[in-house]
Parts: structure tokens; sequence; C-alpha cells
């Protein structure tokens, strides 16, 4: 067996530190220790299973189905085949010192000849490890500084330069395999029990999701979102990745190929609420922590995005010796949107400040740091930027980032003004009203009755979904609604929304990058806001399809292929989904608090 063909065979496992992503063919093929940014040890959706794999399957021919143990990220896969049928579990227990990976296999029906293979590759599937036997059941494999090892109930062998072993179950037997990390310079971990592992890390994630009060329709979905999220928080600091993967294209067999394993301040306030709205006011609260120690130093320091840990220094560079997923190339490690300059994160960090006071009944914490920010952001505020979607080309006065920049004025003297803090209120007003009143005359276009995507622009954009969304302008403002009625003319393909459009002359796709499953999201938000929640809800159910077999969303989506694409799984889009749903379904979701409406009754249900 190889690589799963498609995004979609996957699904991923985690400890809360990194993630791994198991193919439906009962193979492991992405896997970076000790946590999400470090090299991967099984790269092989990048490559071939020469860069590492883990392969645990029957032989022969086979029917599988797998699914999630409820309320956990524990996976199960059946595989049946002519003469039997076996259940793989896959988990990776809560971190206690080590990085570990669990699979069981039992026999439910029959005899089923099985078998394992085990190819580990450091360094990003470059580095072949030395690797001694401890004893037919058990190996260490060792390069520099990082150690695996391994444990099995099944005798094994060397086979080139995997592990291999061929065993046969029989109804009723089980057979378990340990993977386990540590630093080689280290003393070696004790074995620990497959079983008793399996059964804490069950008790663990069901007694987190236990938490979730969101208790109406779609619930499994929202809930199922909640726990690919925790997995993508890395746990020692709060900090949320974007998603535990790099260079999952989001064009087929194109070069948009990037490293999305650290935290975007860009996703803070969708995720703060989300969290709120759905109960998990400590880990909304660890994230804040986590921006504010991130972004600490000087206001024109601020970056775009940061390590787990907070680290500032990501360098980009190529993975020469990997293929890529499907022959996309380049396969890239680091991210130099990390060096951009992008306004809008000034008033996501304002926003989710503020959001944080009020429902966490916060006063001036941080306000002082805040206070900074906007200091140095009166002095930049006018120019201009690489915006949302991070363009590697000439810098523009994106409208998205210009009224995020008004954001961070309004909600910095909603803070003061709220909890009575101490602030040159009037000149902020007067930026405020500046920025407004620049956005307006040279961000919004009359001939076309649209905001557009950057000054002196005639190309509509979905981030401009972001506006009524902020309280820029109320949402049935007619220059709300012209725009609106331009992203639906320009960039609704198959009902899903582009995140903007490129053209050739006669009107056809240049692109060949997939729907943005969040635009989607807000486009049903705005529905919702209008009170048109019937067409809301036609949207939710379609990016709901969207999902693969075990829920999870890519960052894309191709609607004709019916593939996933992007890196993957993608909290931004798992958090859209938990704000969405709870937009349609409560009165008071998290679009309504974040714009300031209020929910009316209304004939387009």
């Amino acid at each position: 067996m190889g690589v799963a063909n498609s995004l979609g065979d996957y699904a991923m496992i985690g400890d809360c530190h990194t993630a791994a992503l198991v193919g439906k063919d009962g193979s492991i093929d992405w896997l970076c220790l000790p946590r999400f940014d470090s090299p991967a040890c099984f790269a092989a959706i990048l490559g071939t299973k020469e860069n590492g794999r883990w392969l645990l399957a029957p032989l022969g021919k086979v029917h599988a189905t797998r699914a999630y143990r409820p309320g956990t990220l524990i996976l199960e896969t059946t595989f049946r085949t002519a003469r039997g049928t076996v259940t793989i579990v896959d988990c990776m227990p809560q971190r206690k010192k080590h990085a570990q990976v669990i699979r069981i296999v039992r026999c439910k029906r029959g005899t089923v000849q099985m078998r394992m293979d085990l190819a580990i590759r450091f360094d990003y599937g470059l580095t072949v490890p030395w690797v001694t036997k401890k004893s037919r059941k058990s190996l260490l494999a060792i390069a520099g500084p990082d150690r695996l090892v391994f444990d099995s109930s099944v005798p094994v062998r060397g086979q080139g330069l995997s592990t291999v072993a061929d065993f046969t179950l029989r109804r009723g037997e089980t057979a378990t395999f340990e993977l386990t990390y540590g630093r080689s310079f280290k003393p070696l971990p004790l074995r620990s029990s497959p079983r008793q592992a399996l059964k804490r890390t069950e008790a663990w994630w069901r007694e987190w999701i236990s938490h979730c009060t969101y208790r109406g329709q779609s619930r499994e979905a929202v809930e199922r979102s909640l726990i690919v999220l925790k997995a993508l928080i890395f746990a020692p600091t709060g900090g949320m990745i974007a998603a535990p993967t790099t260079s999952l294209p989001e064009q087929h067999g194109g070069a948009l190929n990037w490293d999305y394993r650290y935290c975007w301040l860009r996703d803070a306030t969708f995720t703060t609420l989300g969290f709120i709205h759905a109960g998990f006011k400590k880990e909304a609260e660890a994230w804040r922590k986590w921006l504010m120690r991130s972004v600490a130093g000087s206001p024109d320091q601020i970056q775009v995005l940061y390590g787990p840990g907070g680290e500032r220094l990501l360098r980009e560079w190529e993975v020469p010796w990997l293929a890529g997923y499907r022959k996309a190339r380049p396969v890239r490690v680091g991210n130099l949107a990390s060096e951009q300059v992008q306004l809008d994160v000034y008033g996501e960090l304002a926003d989710v400040l503020y959001q944080a006071r009020i429902a966490m009944k916060k006063d001036g914490e941080d306000f002082d740091v805040q206070c900074a920010l906007i200091e140095h952001l009166t002095k930049v505020w006018r120019e201009p930027d690489h915006g949302i979607w991070e363009v590697r080309g000439k810098r523009r006065h994106f409208t998205h980032s210009k009224v995020m920049t008004w954001v961070a004025f309004d909600r910095t003297i909603r803070s003061a003004e709220s909890f009575r803090l101490k602030a040159p209120l009037d000149e902020w007003k007067t930026v405020r009203k500046q920025i407004h009143d620049d956005i307006c005359r040279r961000g919004f276009d009359p001939r076309l009755n649209s905001f557009v995507q950057s000054y002196d622009s005639k190309q509509v954009d979905a981030s401009l979904l972001i506006l009524p969304m902020v309280g820029f302008l109320p949402p049935k403002d007619p220059r709300i609604v012209g725009t609106v009625k331009r992203i639906e003319k320009d960039l609704i393909r198959d009902g899903f929304v582009l995140r903007y459009a490129t053209n050739k002359p006669g009107g056809h796709w240049r692109s060949r990058e997939g729907v943005f499953l969040p635009c989607t999201f807000w486009l049903a938000d705005y529905y919702e806001l209008i009170g048109r929640r019937g067409r809301a809800r036609q949207i939710l159910q379609r990016v709901l399809k969207a999902q693969n077999d075990v829920g999870l969303l890519a960052e894309e989506y191709d609607p004709k292929r019916k593939e996933l694409m992007g890196n993957f799984p993608q909290a931004l889009s798992h958090v859209a989904l938990v704000n969405t749903v709870i937009n349609l379904h409560t009165k008071h979701g998290p679009a309504r608090q974040r714009s300031g409406t209020k929910r009316k009754p209304s004939r387009f249900m």
C-alpha cells in the first residue's frame, strides 16, 4: 500500500503538543516530533513511503470504514476482508514526559493476515536513523538528538531500511504497538501499557468536551470542531496553530504551498469568541495570554504570526528532497509572512482584548500594551501593507486592512470608556473618524456601488464580508448590501466563496485555487445578521457536506472534484464552523456580539 491519494482520506490524532495524519489505508504519513513545528519523522504525505511512514493494515483487498470514538480524538478504522474483520485504534495519549503513538489492532471476525511496516526518517524524510534491536519485539532508532523507542506485542524484523512484521490475528486476538519519542541523550522512557494509555486518553477527551455548553442543531459538528481546535492548541503556552501540516497545496500541482504550523494573530477574535460562546473560557483566556506574551516588545516589531511558543524567527526555506503532495512543489518550512507588514493584526489584538474584557469581566489588564500599539498605529495606519491574504508582492492599501485599523481605535476607545481607563480619547476619536472617512472615500467605488479590495482597485474581495461583522457599517447599509451583491456575482463558485477573483479576458478563471471555506462561513454569518436565515442555513449545510468522513475540514475545497485542498485540518475553518452554527442557532452568537447588532424576527426564514 502507498500514500493515501486524497487529502480527505486522512484523519488526525494528537496530544496537544503535536499531531499525526492517519490515512484510510492504515498508514501514518505525517508526524512531527516533539512538537507541531519540529522536523517530521514521517513525511510520506509530501513524498513517498521512503520519506517515512508507519503502515498497519491487513494484506490483500480490504474495505475500510472509520470514525472517532464519540467525544474524543481516538480514531477507529475497521478493515473488512474476505476472511475476517479487524479494527485498528489509533491515539496519542496526553503527554506526561514523552510523546507517544499507540496503535491497537483487534480481530473481530474470522482470521486476518496483517502487515506492519515502520520506516522512520528524521529531518523531513531525509535522515535514516541507526536502528538497534532491544529484543524480538522492540528496537531503538537514533539520529543525532532524536530517538524513537518502538515496542510491539508481535515479533518484528528488519527489511531494507524498514522494520516489518507479518502476523495473523483470529477472532478475539489483539496486537499492540507503541512508539515513544525522546531525546537521544536522556534516559530511556519506561514502557507503558497501551491499553491503560488508551483508557486514560479516552477519559481525558470526554471530560474536556463535557464542558461544551452548546446544545443546539449540528451539535456533533460543533463538538468535533472544538476537539480539533483543542488538539491544535500547544498545551504549554496556549497558542493555537493554524494547521499541523506544511505545503499541502492550495492549487492542484501548484506552488501555493505554505507552512501553517504557526500561530496567526488574525485568528484571534474568531477563536476567542468561538471558545467563549461554546463554554471554554479557560482556552480563550490561555489564547489571550499567549497573544500578549508574543507581541510584548517594541510595537513596531509586531508580527503576523509566531511559533507555538511565541518564537519570532521563522526563516522560510525549501526542502529539495521532498517531491511534494501530488508533485506540488516546492515544499516549504518556515513562513516568510512572519516578516510582512499587515496592519489588520492591530485591529485583531484590540478586538480580542475588548471582547475578552466584556465576556470575562476583565478591566485594564494589558491596557498599557494596547495603548503602546495604538500610539504606533497612529503613525503608520496610512501606509500600505501586504493584506490579509499575505500577497508576496508590492504593498497596497487594502480596504480590509484599513478597516481593521479602524477597529483597533474603536475597540480601544470602547475599552477605555467601558472600564474608565485613562486614555487620550479625543485624539483617538479624531483618528478613528479620519480612518473611517478615508475608507469610505477611497475604498468604496460609487460606480460599482461596492467596497473594493484595495484603494483604486476594481476587484472585490471576500475579506470585505468582515466589514459588517466588526461594526464598521450596519449590515443593511446600502454600501454593504452593494458589496455583498458584488461578492455574490463575482466570487461564488458552486455555492462556495472564493477569496478573490483573478480573471483572464472573457471572464475565464485563471486561478486553480479552491473555494475558501472560512469566507463561505462568513457569507452565511452575514445572511444571518440581516435575517436571511434560510439562505444562511443552506450555505452551512453545503459546507458541512464538504467535511470528510470523520468531520475534518481543510482551508479550501474543490467543489468539482469534491476534494479538500490546502493545509489540513485547518483551525480557521473549524473556528468558523463553530461560530456560524452558534450564530444561526442561538440568539446572541459571536457575529452579533462582534458587530453590535441585535437579532430580530424575520420574514426570510
